[in-house]
């Protein structure tokens, strides 16, 4: 396993692990006809991967880029994606990765927001890359990657002088808070190196094989397990990333099988889906040791590991902080919501809203942090330019994850909610406040309030409730307007973060200061799917 240093970088890292792994493949892409790149499926081997980097940062340097800019990637989940991170990062570069279901305001605040200095974007992309220049304020260059040989655009600023170290920003990923816009998390080169070597060294049922692993990764480029946890796990340890371009339960074992991966990763929505899959003779004919994810159902876990033969390790983590905890060790609580216990490195507490600890077998937040000497240590580096956010999840020395817990009795952590209005959809965040924003702009809608409901499949889907204006149509037009109303988001937002469910409401409960209150619209133990007059939408939300 390639060795961190106090002072390591991830060039230096990088190619440290292409001397030491030169034949073995970095980088893999399954076979599909159907897909626009590859079709036949590559492997990147290190010595490859390494040469291509090189001449990556050659092309990037005569432009002029190097320590202090931003380049933004929109590059979906090919593997090229990797190769420029890496070429970037080891020239003290920031990545700032752009998912490709943003609209265009969305995409406009990411450029405005991370003051980019190059846009990287797919052919296919650069419509909406010129729809969200239209609308944002910064105006960075735009290149296409399929037009690369004709020469990268200028840097629009000099680089500053030095050479990237372990608190460089490699990455900006853009998650989702509870103000409504998302909030950009600058990630360190120590940080990302930090995350890899956490997962290569978990141990017992997550026991890393150096020079021997093939990970099927089918989770985004541009979310921090995929571009970050499970590459530099593989990166250290001499293994390989297979990287799909997106989950597909029909051709998920066809993969697998084909790529011979020996580790999975899953979100809960991923193992639903493949159960309900028709049971084959070819379940248990695979490669895979474990599987690691979250947000397996408590039911569906033990039916799953007897059905396909390999454990399903649950773990916890953010992109503030993913150096994960997970339940890889005998005896493992299967049909629980566990996710492992503290280890060395993060410490971890259930505590009150006064920050003091909770008995066990009692809820309270987690909150976390690496040591009592060094709380920050290897966790992300800040929120982009907003100190009083940073400071404020970072509250008497421990991050705050707005995560609801319990701890028992053999200090084994179990997830039981969210704190933070934040609706978790087939591994996506989405901010309730963002679409109820979205919701107020619409001419007939009074007030609106977002938030989670269940849903069998992708774990939580957006419900939304909604006070409309006077005058606005009888009850009998009412589901006509709910498909106008999905529209008007689904127009402005990612497909995903449009509601699923609206109902319309006389009133919505508030505080005496007019706060609203969400716990308050429903009975408790109620499904708001059930309630009277619910429209499902959930079958207009759609890609595209």
């Amino acid at each position: 396993m390639i060795a961190i240093h106090d002072d390591s970088s991830i060039g230096d890292v990088f190619f440290e692990a292409a001397r030491a792994y030169a034949g073995n493949s970095l980088l893999a892409v399954p076979a599909n006809p159907a897909r626009s790149y590859h079709p036949q499926g590559c492997e990147i081997r290190y010595a490859d991967a390494a040469a291509q980097v090189k001449q990556l940062m050659h092309d990037y340097r005569q432009a002029g880029y190097g320590l202090g800019h931003r380049v933004g990637l929109l590059l979906e989940s090919r593997p090229e994606h990797m190769l420029h991170k890496l070429a970037l990062n080891a020239l003290g570069v920031c990545c700032v990765p752009v998912n490709p279901d943003y609209r265009a305001g969305e995409f406009a605040y990411l450029i405005d927001h991370a003051r980019l200095d190059l846009l990287l974007v797919l052919q296919s992309h650069l419509p909406a890359a010129e729809a969200a220049l239209r609308e944002s304020r910064h105006r960075p260059e735009v290149m296409v990657w399929e037009q690369w040989a004709q020469g990268v655009a200028r840097a629009p600023r000099p680089a500053q002088p030095g050479q990237p170290g372990p608190d460089t920003p490699a990455s900006i990923l853009y998650t989702s808070g509870t103000t409504g816009r998302p909030k950009g998390c600058v990630l360190s080169h120590r940080y990302e190196l930090a995350a890899g070597q956490a997962y290569a060294t978990r141990g017992g049922l997550a026991h890393i094989r150096e020079g021997v692993e093939r990970l099927y990764n089918p989770l985004p480029l541009f979310h921090v397990n995929a571009s970050i946890l499970s590459f530099y796990c593989m990166l250290l340890t001499g293994g390989c990333q297979v990287q799909t371009d997106r989950f597909q339960p029909s051709r998920w074992w066809q993969e697998v099988r084909e790529t011979r991966a020996t580790i999975v990763h899953y979100l809960g929505v991923v193992i639903q889906l493949l159960l309900l899959q028709p049971p084959s003779p070819a379940d248990r004919e695979h490669c895979v040791r474990f599987g690691f994810g979250a947000g397996v159902e408590p039911q569906l876990h033990a039916a799953f590991e007897e059905r396909f033969g390999f454990p399903l390790l649950e773990l916890w983590g953010m992109t503030e902080m993913v150096r994960i905890m997970v339940d890889c060790h005998a005896p493992r609580q299967v049909g629980t919501r566990a996710f492992g216990r503290a280890v060395e490195g993060v410490q971890a507490r259930a505590v009150d809203d006064l920050d003091q600890d909770v008995p066990d077998g009692t809820p309270g937040e987690l909150v976390i942090r690496h040591s009592a000497q060094t709380p920050r240590k290897d966790f992300f580096s800040e929120y982009l330019d907003d100190p009083q956010a940073t400071e404020s999840a970072w509250r008497n020395g421990w991050f705050h994850t707005g995560d609801v817990v319990v701890r028992d009795a053999g200090g084994m952590f179990h997830f039981v909610d969210r704190r933070k209005n934040i609706i978790r959809r087939s591994g996506e965040n989405i901010a309730a406040a963002e679409v109820e924003a979205q919701l107020l702009t619409h001419p007939l809608i009074e007030q609106a309030a977002v938030m989670a409901v269940a849903d069998e499949v992708r774990e939580e889907e957006v419900l939304a409730c909604i006070v409309l204006r006077a005058g606005v149509p009888a009850d009998d037009a009412r589901a006509a307007l709910a498909r106008d109303i999905f529209q008007h988001c689904h127009q402005a937002l990612a497909y995903y973060k449009a509601p699923g469910w609206i109902w319309f409401t006389p009133q919505i409960p508030t505080t005496g200061t007019q706060k609203i209150q969400k716990h308050a619209i429903f009975a408790r133990g109620a499904d708001p799917r059930q309630a009277a007059g619910m429209v499902d939408l959930r079958g207009m939300k759609k890609r595209g």
